[in-house]
Formats: C-alpha cells, sequence, structure tokens
C-alpha cells in the first residue's frame, strides 16, 4: 500500500509536470520570430494575401492565442499534436517513425556510459584508498576530466575522422548500409555497426560523470564505521567493496542517471545531426530551420515526457535499492 501511494504521487507529480512543459513550450514557440504561413508561402513562390490567409487558418494562427491552446490541449488529451504541413503527415506519425532510432541510440549510450563509468570509478577509488597505485587513479581521472572539457561536437568529428575517414573501420553516417535491403541478423549487424561511433561519442560524455561520482561516494562510503567494523571482522575486501561499498555508494549515481538519461535527449540533438542518425534529435533540428511549430511542439512534449519519465523510474528504482525510504520520500530526481 505504501509503494502504491508512493507511485500514484509521484505520478501525478509527473502529469502536472507535463502539463505545465507544454503550455509553456505553446508559449515559447509563439514568442519565437517567423510565421509559418509567411514561410510556406514564401517556399511556394507566392505571396497573394488570400493564399496567406488560407494557410493561416490551416495552421490555426487566426483565433486567439488562448483558444489556440485550448485546442491544443485537447488535441493533446486525446494523442493529436496537430498535423505537419511541411511533412504532409501528422506530427505523432513522424515522431513514432523517428523515436525508435533515437530510444536506441540514447539506451545504448546510457548502457555504456553507466557500466564504464561505474567501473572506472571503482578502479579509480580501490587505487586512490590502497596507496600503492595512485598513478590509476590520476589517470582515470585526468582521462574523465579530459572527456568531460572535451566539446561533443569535436570528439564526435574526430571520431569520424579517424575511425572512418583515415581507418575506414566504421561508418561514418546514416543508420544502416543505404540499398543493402539487409534482413534478420545481418540487417541488425549492419545496424550495430552504425551504432558504434554515436553511442561511444555520445556515451563518453556522460561516463566522465559517472567516474566522478562513484569514485567521489566510494571514497565517502569507504571511511565510515560500518566498513571499518566489517574489515575488524574479517570479512573478504571483495565482499567488503561489492555489498557494503558499492551498494551504498550507488544511491547517488543511481539518483544522478535518471537525470543524465533525459539529458541525453539534448546531446543527442547534436550526435543524430553530426552522424545523420534518423531520430527525434535530427527531427526537431530540421523542424526549427522549416518553422514547423506544430512539429516542434509535438517532438517538445515526447522529449518532455521521456525525462519525466526517466526521472519517474529513477524514484522507483532508488525506492528498490533502498528500502529505508519512505513512501514519501524523494530522491531530489524528480
Amino acid at each position: 500500500m505504501k509503494f502504491l501511494l508512493f507511485f500514484v504521487s509521484r505520478l501525478a507529480k509527473a502529469l502536472m509536470v507535463i502539463l505545465g512543459v507544454v503550455i509553456v513550450n505553446f508559449f515559447l514557440i509563439r514568442l519565437a520570430p517567423g510565421d509559418p504561413a509567411a514561410v510556406l508561402a514564401g517556399q511556394a513562390g507566392s505571396d497573394d494575401p488570400a493564399y496567406l490567409a488560407q494557410l493561416r487558418e490551416a495552421f490555426g494562427l487566426d483565433q486567439p492565442v488562448l483558444t489556440q491552446l485550448y485546442l491544443y490541449l485537447k488535441g493533446v488529451v486525446q494523442l493529436d499534436l496537430g498535423f505537419s504541413y511541411r511533412n504532409h503527415v501528422p506530427v505523432l506519425d513522424l515522431i513514432m517513425e523517428r523515436l525508435p532510432a533515437t530510444f536506441l541510440l540514447m539506451v545504448c549510450a546510457f548502457i555504456f556510459s553507466l557500466v564504464l563509468g561505474v567501473l572506472l570509478g571503482v578502479i579509480a577509488a580501490k587505487a586512490r584508498y590502497s596507496n600503492h597505485r595512485r598513478w590509476v587513479d590520476t589517470t582515470v581521472m585526468t582521462g574523465a576530466l579530459v572527456l568531460y572539457a572535451t566539446p561533443l561536437f569535436w570528439l564526435s568529428l574526430m571520431g569520424i575522422l579517424l575511425f572512418s575517414v583515415v581507418l575506414g573501420w566504421l561508418p561514418a553516417f546514416g543508420m544502416e548500409t543505404v540499398g543493402s535491403n539487409l534482413t534478420g541478423l545481418p540487417r541488425a549487424l549492419d545496424i550495430a555497426k552504425h551504432l558504434i561511433l554515436p553511442t561511444v561519442t555520445l556515451g563518453c560524455f556522460f561516463m566522465a560523470f559517472y567516474v566522478r561520482l562513484t569514485r567521489a561516494s566510494m571514497l565517502e562510503v569507504i571511511g565510515m564505521d560500518f566498513v571499518k567494523t566489517a574489515k575488524a571482522k574479517g570479512v573478504a575486501p571483495g565482499n567488503i567493496i561489492r555489498v557494503h561499498v558499492l551498494r551504498n555508494a550507488l544511491l547517488p549515481v543511481i539518483t544522478f542517471a535518471g537525470i543524465q538519461l533525459g539529458q541525453m535527449a539534448g546531446g543527442a540533438v547534436l550526435t543524430e545531426t553530426v552522424f545523420a542518425w534518423p531520430g527525434i534529435g535530427r527531427l526537431m533540428f530540421d523542424a526549427l530551420l522549416q518553422r514547423d511549430y506544430q512539429l516542434l511542439l509535438g517532438i517538445f512534449l515526447v522529449t518532455s515526457s521521456m525525462v519525466v519519465l526517466f526521472n519517474l523510474l529513477t524514484d522507483i528504482t532508488y525506492r528498490i535499492v533502498d528500502p529505508r525510504i519512505a513512501a514519501g520520500g524523494d530522491t531530489g530526481a524528480a
């Protein structure tokens, strides 16, 4: 019952956040310079006022702003995110077509950054605590600092130049080989090969956070009394690290991972643009250039919902890992 109340309260907060994001995004889009009707009319080579008025009516721009907001919220409740007149398809269909590619990239980059970051953080913490391999700790932390300070677009371009242009090991652009017509396992392997560079470049940036956070958390936990008691009882060092230290040190990492998973949607915009990855990040970039406001609103809604969902899952995971949290406790992720 306590867990159910916890879940319901978090879900209610998540829905309120999504509603607020939808309203704020709606007004921000309306404040942006440029008229989508004028842009379409210009692309059609027409400056006829009647044609422009027809386009404004089709976009719903001829109605008061509050009326437009009401109609948009009504459509969102009905899962109708509007129509992309630039692409001539419903917004939801266009987003759902691109969402699997973005989700695949985000999940792979998240797993890569989290697993490798926690592993390197543990290695650095153990080396620091042992006092015999300080150089390992220094090397790992220096590498993490370099990755954190390196711009994502520069890392992506260098990866393309090295592994695609110079070495020729990996494909540089796209999600799969154009015109290959592969199916089954060969197609999956082809997609995996195209996925390596975007995953590594996006994941390396976030991996630096997990390395530093895991190391700091472990060094803090290692000095606590219950760890000293376990050592005094003769518990094996490996068991102390795994059972006593790592589990408690992972609590802040889990909270931060939920926040970072949502931020990966923002990082995926740049990564997808550089690698021509057919996800919603690149779709957002194209919609911005084309003044496709309905599509932009739909993408903002979907990405915001993803962030809120990830934070909700983080709260639930945090509660499972640490049952001591009360039903009304807050991890700070939402």
